[in-house]
């Protein structure tokens, strides 16, 4: 679980170090793009090779050598002068990060050979995600108040300690049998298809439809072609794809990354209300959400218990349907919902995520051979990372392109303060904090009906998508015990 805490908080800590890093490495607009961007591209890319590698070489000692690469990488990166060492600091930590998370969760699917115990393992393990998400703004929010930025790297160092200290006495290993060998052309592709879909994923989001970001898209797909083709005709492929003809297993993937999809889209707009409209700082819109995410530990853990009287395939489906009510909560108070609102729409969603992803998550690694575990969690790692992408992707987009119809911008606010104005609620609050007071009142005003309204039709869409996920697992994942 240590490692699983570490990488749910640094997940979500550095997004509050930005400033922070902006003001003492001074990166440019580039630079400070790849210095958030590095880490997710490379994980992204590389799960799959370092899962089916856990598979070869042995679990426990890649998830060994990736703590330990990730605490060296980690106390480096917090002393970094420059904003290039940054960058290749963040890459480091995306290749030994990819080490981890598969590692963690096929453990798991080898050390709990008992159905209630494994489902009861994976709930833990999925709370570490939710703790770690709830201790990152918390955590993160101290650690700038009170010391400089590199702190927020230094925190994997006392948390992975442990792991390698206790992990050769307490963690069993395990590995595939009979494994195949090592395929580099596999990796090249896996690498090539993923790294380019995330990027141009993230620019789409950030930018719109840009040729650089669609390039990147057909480029993926291209490659994403020709790993399939590659694995079908392998006698031992690095990724058995043929495991996606299985429903149970290419069900529970898509709720899986749908689940993410919900919570990562619903953060993106809440965290901006909290801090932008109700003026929150990063702390205290933290602790706002808190609630919702002991509900998740709490929905995950209960589901172990409900799973034994009720089918599997209904409680993923009911776990997406309460997204969809926490989104509906959020449509049906319109653009004057309050922080309380949010509140509880947020519990509501956090109870479907804890239920959908436990027993998806179950339910992809026992659809599986254990010797396989390794794959399967690689693959279900994948689709957490990619629904983190999407959910800011596609929700973000659409706001951000509803806000931009919607804002009006005063005719005092002129040339590069009237483009950043009306292109997010960040850039119209911090244009307003220098303008006389008449104009900054309506720039304000304007820029938070335009943002309500945006999340109004986000929130819409949000209902939309999780009910038809819900009648999708209701039929993929009817089968299964």
């Amino acid at each position: 679980m240590l490692p699983v805490l570490l990488i749910a908080v640094d997940n979500t800590v550095l997004s509050f170090a930005v400033p922070s890093i902006s003001e003492s490495l001074r990166p440019g607009g580039t630079e400070l793009l790849w210095i958030v961007d590095a880490y997710p591209l490379v994980l992204a890319g590389l799960l799959v090779p370092m899962g089916s590698l856990g598979d070869r070489v042995g679990r426990r000692r890649l998830l060994l050598i990736g703590a330990t690469g990730f605490a060296v990488v980690s106390a480096v990166a917090a002393f970094v002068p420059s904003a290039p060492l940054l960058i290749a600091a963040r890459a480091a930590l995306g290749f030994f990060g990819a080490m981890l998370m598969p590692a963690t969760l096929s453990l798991i699917r080898n050390i709990f050979t008992d159905p209630v115990q494994r489902r009861t393992a994976i709930a833990i393990w999925a709370a570490g995600f939710s703790g770690g998400a709830a201790l990152g703004p918390i955590v993160g929010g101290f650690l700038l108040e009170h010391y400089w930025w590199g702190s927020v790297f230094l925190l994997a160092v006392p948390v992975l300690v442990p792991l390698l200290a206790l992990g050769p006495v307490l963690v069993p290993e395990s590995r595939d049998p009979e494994p195949g060998p090592v395929d580099p052309v596999s990796i090249a592709l896996s690498l090539g298809a993923m790294v380019p879909l995330v990027y141009g994923i993230k620019r789409i989001a950030e930018e719109g439809p840009t040729a650089t970001a669609v390039l990147a898209i057909a480029l993926a797909l291209a490659l994403g072609y020709g790993f399939v083709r590659r694995q079908l005709r392998r006698p031992v492929p690095l990724l058995d794809v043929r495991l996606f003809a299985n429903p149970v297993f290419s069900g529970s993937v898509a709720a899986n990354l749908l689940s993410v999809f919900s919570m990562v889209g619903f953060l993106f707009f809440v965290s901006q209300h909290l801090q932008l409209v109700s003026g929150r700082t990063p702390v205290e819109a933290g602790l706002v959400l808190v609630p919702g995410l002991v509900v998740t530990v709490i929905a995950g853990l209960a589901v172990v218990r409900i799973v034994r009287h009720v089918r599997p395939a209904r409680v993923v489906a009911g776990g997406l349907l309460l997204n969809a009510v926490g989104y509906g909560l959020v449509l049906a108070s319109g653009s004057a919902g309050s922080d309380g609102g949010l509140l509880v729409a947020f519990v509501v969603l956090g109870a479907g995520v804890g239920a959908a992803e436990t027993i998806s998550n179950d339910l992809i690694l026992s659809s599986v051979p254990a010797a396989k575990a390794g794959a399967a969690s690689a693959v279900s790692e994948t689709a957490y990372e990619l629904g983190a992408v999407l959910g800011t992707a596609v929700l973000g987009s659409i706001l951000t392109a509803v806000y931009r119809t919607n804002v009006v911008v005063p005719g005092a606010v002129v040339g590069d303060d009237a483009r950043a104005a009306g292109e997010t609620l960040g850039g119209a609050t911090e244009v307003a904090s220098g303008l006389p007071d008449p104009v900054a009142q309506a720039l304000l005003e304007s820029a938070r009906h335009a943002f309500d309204s945006g999340v109004v039709i986000t929130s819409a869409i949000g209902v939309v998508l999780m009910v038809v996920a819900a009648l999708i697992a209701l039929r993929a994942l009817r089968s299964a015990e």
